[in-house]
């Protein structure tokens, strides 16, 4: 092949900028969290900022940077605190239901909003609603209900039945609030009970700590704008808006800024100008690298620069932190995961210092884990995990995807911590769960093999109010989990290599089997490929196209994980070959598709629906049966008995033959 000259010399830079960061450190000094966090600290005021003023209706959640007095009581004036008459509680001594009080009625109604006209003078009273002002000379008021209405020659009067205290249901003014009084403290955090009491004091404004201003900047070449076209090789620039959300989320008022390509001078044009704000933070890679711009533009932007270049930390490793004339600015890591988590453990700290909210208190729960969890000496490292219930308390599940996932985070519902000097975490092992956001319990816990038909029923189940954990661990990881009783059902699709049939034999005592649906596992290539387009008739047309494969030395496979379903069926066809890419095991399906639509790989197995989406060529192999094993003693769940109901709604059945399955009995 031949090599065009403008190809060279992009090649040539290409290795100069390789051998360029290979001199590099791949970090200037890794530290542990504790260090990091006492450098960057040590040259930064974490004291609240000065303080606006914002109006109440846009106060909640704020915090007050003074100390608010009352400039009025609350109450205002002497209230009625029920409906009936305002008296003289003298003029009621002795009164019982055989020996009423007679009181002349004034002829006046005191409704709330009216201000009294008539003072109450002995032997009177005077009509009075709840909150109404109590008048001169009153100082009781009796419940309607304890006294009769009689027509006199001389007017209307009322028979009082009860003898009643001073003060007997009648609020002081000031009884709640009194003039002068500090109401609430500099550094409350006002809630709707807060904001009830600012408007009792009749303040319209009040002075909140100013919200710190955070620009968000995403770099890198391949980033691409939510909604524009997505070219080759790019991906969407998530980390910027996921960083913007988590900035308000701390308190601050992210300023987006928007993702820039990795050219230095571009790049430190657009840091210089997001100095304007009071913390600036970029996501981007940070390790050795020819694109890893951002800490050089950084360490010349002024004093002190770069404090830290590389945590002992997983994920977040790359994690860059620097001060430049008293403003922090924060370069994380570029995938996902290990953005937010070190956002959180390095970012928010500061953002709700400088917010007036101090450090965020974290909610912890014991948990067992469940699978051993393998950690890199010398690196402080954070597992996430979902939490569902077992027999004898809460399990914690290690998400199955890594760092550069946008859902790992999102889908989790806290995560443990691994000490530095441990290499590894023990099945069984009790661990500490450190909760992300407010969590909660869902209704049916279903743990397995994944499918797209799962999400039409569990969409039904939705629509029905229910909700749902879905925890993709395989089908062996499902089968685990059911006779562990850690799910209430477990998705999959395991042949029996003697029987050849599906899932029977996975049943144990305590478990049972549902059925769930057929989908047409087959051969996916490029169409074109002549090693596998126009094979023979149907029934051995997917052997043919193997032969083939087996026999082309440059034809890549892909394949699946160990413990999947698929697996098994692929060996079977492979009958212990090892063609070129069989260490390729990526975990789903859709992975496979899209390896083969990508030309990174040029045949895989999987099923027919994710052919159809990537329109990929397809041979078919053979059904597989997609069921549920269902943990008995879990059976009569409300929201398990609503899911067996579900799987035979007309619908729903419908849904899943329209992504090309065949529902059970079918």
């Amino acid at each position: 092949m031949s090599v065009r000259p403008d190809d060279r010399v992009k090649h040539s830079e290409l290795l100069d900028a390789v051998r360029q960061a290979a001199r590099q450190e791949q970090f200037l000094e890794v530290v542990s969290a504790e260090e990091a966090r006492t450098r960057f600290e040590r040259h930064l005021d974490l004291t609240p900022l000065g303080g606006e003023a914002v109006a109440l209706a846009d106060v909640l959640g704020r915090v007050l940077a003074n100390d608010i007095l009352a400039a009025t009581d609350v109450p205002p004036f002497d209230r009625a605190g029920v409906d009936g008459f305002a008296l003289r509680a003298d003029d009621t001594v002795g009164a019982t239901d055989a020996a009423p009080r007679r009181l002349t009625l004034n002829a006046e109604v005191l409704a709330c909003g009216r201000a009294p006209s008539l003072a109450v003078d002995p032997g009177t009273a005077t009509t009075i609603a709840t909150g109404g002002v109590v008048p001169r000379g009153a100082d009781a008021v009796i419940m309607i209900e304890h006294t009769e209405l009689i027509e006199t020659p001389h007017g209307p009067a009322i028979d009082v039945r009860r003898t009643v205290a001073p003060g007997q249901f009648v609020s002081h003014a000031g009884s709640d609030i009194a003039r002068g009084e500090n109401v609430l403290r500099r550094g409350t955090r006002i809630g709707s009970r807060e904001i009830g009491m600012l408007a009792a004091c009749g303040l319209a404004s009040v002075a909140v700590v100013r919200r710190p201003k955070v620009a968000v900047l995403s770099t890198g070449d391949e980033l691409v704008r939510p909604g524009d076209s997505l070219r080759p090789g790019a991906v969407y620039d998530s980390n910027g808006a996921i960083v913007a959300a988590a900035v308000a989320e701390a308190g601050g008022e992210p300023v987006p800024l928007g993702a820039f390509p990795d050219d230095e001078a571009q790049l430190e044009a657009a840091v210089r100008r997001a100095l304007d704000c009071d913390m600036v933070v970029l996501s981007g890679g940070t390790s050795k690298g020819a694109g890893d711009l951002s800490y050089r533009v950084i360490s010349r932007l002024g004093a002190p620069g770069v404090v830290v270049h590389g945590v002992a930390l997983k994920p977040g490793k790359p994690l860059c932190l620097a001060v430049v004339d008293g403003k922090p600015i924060v370069v994380l890591p570029g995938f996902p995961t290990s953005a937010i988590f070190t956002f959180h453990a390095f970012v928010a700290p500061v953002i709700r210092a400088r917010a007036g909210l101090g450090r965020e208190a974290v909610r912890e729960v014991e948990a067992t884990v469940p699978v051993r969890i393998a950690s890199e000496l010398g690196r402080k490292e954070f597992v996430l995990v979902s939490l569902v219930s077992g027999a004898a308390g809460l399990v914690a599940f290690p998400s199955p995807k890594g760092s550069g996932a946008v859902t790992s985070f999102s889908q989790s519902d806290g995560f443990i911590e691994v000490d530095a000097l441990t290499t590894a975490v023990d099945a069984g092992t009790p661990a500490r769960v450190a909760l992300i956001g407010q969590g909660s319990v869902p209704d049916l816990v279903v743990m397995g093999s994944h499918c797209v038909a799962l999400d039409a029923v569990l969409g039904a189940l939705a629509d029905q109010g229910l909700t749902a954990r879905t925890i993709a661990v395989g089908s062996q990881g499902g089968v685990a989990a059911a006779r562990r009783g850690e799910c209430d059902l477990a998705p999959v699709h395991l042949i029996d290599p003697a029987s050849g049939t599906y899932n029977a034999h996975l049943l144990t005592p305590g478990i049972g089997l549902v059925r769930g649906w057929q989908r047409m596992q087959g051969i996916l290539y490029r169409p074109g490929d002549k090693r596998f387009e126009g094979r023979g008739a149907e029934g051995c047309a997917a052997e043919e196209a193997v032969a083939a494969a087996l026999a082309d030395p440059s034809c890549l496979m892909v394949n699946r994980n160990a413990g999947a379903g698929t697996r098994v069926l692929i060996d079977q066809l492979l009958a212990g070959k090892r063609p070129p890419g069989y260490g390729n095991q990526p975990r789903s399906h859709n992975a496979v598709a899209a390896a083969v639509a990508q030309a990174r790989a040029d045949w895989g197995v999987a099923i027919e629906s994710v052919a159809r989406l990537h329109g990929l060529g397809f041979l078919q192999l053979a059904p597989e049966c997609y069921d549920f094993l269902i943990v008995e003693r879990r059976r009569e769940r409300a929201a398990v008995q609503a899911f067996l109901a579900v799987l035979s709604d007309a619908d729903v059945r419908a849904r899943i033959r329209a992504l090309g399955m065949r529902p059970h009995e079918e």
